[in-house]
């Protein structure tokens, strides 16, 4: 079994390594002037076991191109087994047709890692669970529940617990999480009128003098989010939080989290965390490097990776 990575999550790699105890593979994945993407493995991969570490966040096309050239490069070099290891999988919310003469980019993001010679796909809380149909090689699909689960316990076992979806698609994610902690639910019915803008309607249940959770996969502009987390403590919750396995925060979504009433977001370093980010009083990211870890030692040893979830 070999780990290598490309330059997206760099920490996040070295972080399974240790897990694993496994040193990381020795690469060189850099660019020529015109910054097409070079890749030279420097150590024997043949009819090894490899994993490629690369989370396709910004910037997506740079990062997606980067683990498509390393894929090829071990295809050719006669590794046994190459799984793209992929925590953020970029292009996900780009699932389905949303209106006349538009793509399904997920699709042609899985057509082209199967096309690069991909035997496996490992990857976290995909956007939408069908995208693991999008591809004819097994792909596994993790659930950031346990450590979010385990993060909560830790930190707000006081007091009435009410777990919330900010909308009516993420109910089953929030549902799993509230069956974990035993705790109530409820649900944002929300209108987008346009990508990016949302416009909170109505509260599905109850949460006067609820502590609030948000549970959602992905924040890019955390327009909902915020939005969601003012309509809570218009509700009368005592204080809201969230938790997001995917942190993209683009543009001035980190500025906007940390004007918002959201007392903390915590997400997952599945996106290797900015410098903005860092220091927001009020963002923390959670290591999922010994969920990864472990799904790799066992599909590599061929053993069960449901059971984590069990």
């Amino acid at each position: 079994m070999k780990i290598l990575t490309g330059n997206s999550n760099r920490p996040l790699a070295e972080a399974i390594s240790a897990y694993l105890n496994l040193p990381l593979t020795k690469a060189s994945v850099r660019r020529f002037s015109d910054e097409e993407v070079f890749v030279e493995i420097h150590e024997n991969v043949r009819g090894e076991d490899v994993f490629i570490i690369q989370p396709t966040s910004y910037p997506t096309n740079d990062n997606l191109m980067e683990l498509l050239v390393t894929i090829d490069a071990l295809k050719r070099s006669s590794a046994s087994r190459i799984t793209a290891v992929m925590p953020y999988y970029g292009y996900a919310r780009q699932d389905r047709k949303s209106s006349p003469r538009t793509p399904i980019s997920a699709k042609l993001v899985a057509n082209l890692i199967q096309t690069a010679g991909a035997d496996r796909v490992l990857t976290m809380d995909l956007h939408a669970g069908q995208i693991q149909g999008f591809f004819d090689i097994p792909t596994d699909n993790l659930f950031a529940a346990p450590v979010f689960t385990k993060d909560i316990q830790e930190r707000m076992s006081k007091g009435p617990l009410t777990i919330v979806s900010p909308d009516v698609g993420g109910v089953v994610r929030a549902r799993a999480i509230a069956k974990r902690l035993d705790a109530d639910l409820a649900i944002i019915d929300k209108r987008r009128e346009k990508a990016g803008v949302s416009e909170v309607m109505n509260i599905i249940g109850d949460v006067k003098g609820q502590r609030c959770i948000l549970i959602d996969d992905i924040v890019d502009s955390a327009g909902t989010l915020c939005n969601a987390a003012g309509a809570l403590k218009d509700a009368g919750a005592t204080a809201v939080s969230a938790y997001i396995t995917h942190g993209v925060l683009s543009g001035g979504a980190v500025a906007r989290v940390t004007a918002s009433p959201l007392e903390e977001l915590v997400m997952t370093d599945s996106i290797q965390a900015t410098e903005a980010v860092r220091v927001a009083h009020n963002m923390r990211q959670i290591s999922v490097a010994p969920l990864m870890g472990e799904a790799m030692r066992r599909i590599s040893d061929e053993q069960s990776v449901s059971c984590l979830f069990d």
